[in-house]
């Protein structure tokens, strides 16, 4: 689960990372009311999305300006022109699609004389199974360039989980990120702060880009994204409290509740598969004859009548669908039910676009007789390469 910056941060001061004042607003009084209460004179206006790249986003409406979804006022007046310029308009990223995402929410902070800018990060490394920090000279606006360009600058340290933070790996980061004097005293100490934090919320990821010495040599948090491990959600209350299903896809929110997989992407045919490798398979030959997939669907092993046909629904609800290719692998999961289940959705939906159906395994003659008596205008597969064929060639009206 994503969080907006705001709330991030101020999951992390309560732990006692060092932050900039800042208000969260919602309309222009909030914001009126909110650049009076910073004392500037230094106002940073920060769009508030689940993306990154807002320093450098464009926005769709041309009377939002040209510039970026993070803004600096240098006085009241020009800050609420900003938050203005900004709210309820639509921003575009390079982590957003090209309709961008609505901005519903600002985030107004105190600036900071900025001397030096680093990045850090907290992930899980699968490799190592720790925690991991990743550190960089290089932090801002430009992180992803230098990953890709020298990426002998980015640094990385794994924590052992029975020792924590120790003295001598707080030492290592303060020297990959060349720290000294007062500047490192402070990293000394929020190198552990931010880790105890990540496993306390059981975080996914924390990035702080950028991590800033101020020109009084102090370190100070100046951007945060944080993400959640779903699973143990149900730890954490407060967190669960800070969801903004708006910046959600309506379809991923519903599949949720009937404890599907489902995952929105941008291509022409939706995908209805049982298992994740088997969805993954599906996608990569739908791809291989032209086409690309419209979702990632995985209904998993003992869906029964119901979810298939919740199932089938939400991948009609995304217009962009063209097509769709139903792949099960009858296992616990049995054929017959999953052709029960797709053939009472095409009814319930008035199907208009065109359907393949593969299917295999326990009560498969059942279920492909049930396709065939239905008298609908579903397209029956022999094997997987059949069935990609046949869908990518009914979406390009071949």
């Amino acid at each position: 689960m994503n969080i907006h910056e705001h709330q991030a941060k101020d999951v992390l001061r309560a732990f006692g990372v060092p932050l900039a004042s800042g208000v969260a607003v919602f309309s222009l009084d909030d914001a009126k009311r909110a650049i009076d209460s910073l004392p500037g004179p230094l106002w940073v206006v920060k769009s508030q999305i689940h993306a990154g790249g807002r320093g450098k986003g464009k926005f769709i409406e041309k009377d939002a300006g040209e510039k970026g979804g993070v803004r600096l006022g240098f006085s009241k007046e020009q800050a609420l022109e900003h938050v203005k310029a900004m709210l309820g308009k639509h921003l575009v990223t390079k982590q957003t699609s090209a309709a961008g995402k609505q901005v519903n929410r600002i985030y107004i902070e105190d600036g900071a004389d900025i001397e030096k800018e680093l990045y850090l990060s907290l992930l899980v490394d699968r490799g190592s199974g720790r925690v991991a920090f990743v550190v960089s000279t290089e932090g801002g606006m430009d992180i992803e360039q230098v990953a890709h360009d020298t990426p002998e600058k980015i640094i990385t340290l794994t924590i052992d989980p029975t020792a924590g933070v120790t003295d001598s790996d707080a030492g290592k980061l303060c020297d990959a990120l060349n720290l000294k004097d007062q500047a490192r005293t402070d990293m000394l100490g929020l190198s552990k702060t931010l880790y105890k934090a990540f496993v306390d919320k059981d975080m996914s990821m924390l990035e702080i880009n950028p991590l800033i010495v101020m020109k009084n040599g102090r370190v100070r948090v100046l951007d945060a994204k944080v993400s959640f491990d779903g699973n143990a959600l149900f730890r954490h209350p407060d967190i669960i409290a800070l969801r903004d299903k708006t910046e959600e896809d309506e379809k991923e929110i519903e599949a949720a509740e009937w404890d599907l997989a489902y995952i929105a992407l941008d291509g022409t045919i939706g995908c209805m598969v049982n298992g994740a490798g088997l969805a993954m398979a599906t996608m990569d030959i739908i791809k291989l004859y032209g086409e690309s997939p419209a979702n990632f669907c995985d209904v998993g092993g003992g869906a029964g009548k119901e979810k298939v046909s919740a199932a089938f629904k939400i991948i009609m609800k995304d217009p962009n669908v063209k097509g769709i290719l139903v792949n099960i692998f009858g296992g616990i999961m049995k054929c017959d039910v999953i052709a029960e289940g797709v053939l009472a959705a095409v009814r319930e939906t008035n199907l208009a676009v065109p359907l393949v159906v593969r299917l295999e395994g326990t009560n498969v003659e059942l279920g492909k007789k049930i396709i065939k008596d239905s008298g609908l205008n579903v397209i029956s597969a022999n094997d997987l390469d059949d069935a990609a064929q046949k869908i990518v060639a009914a979406v390009k009206g071949r």
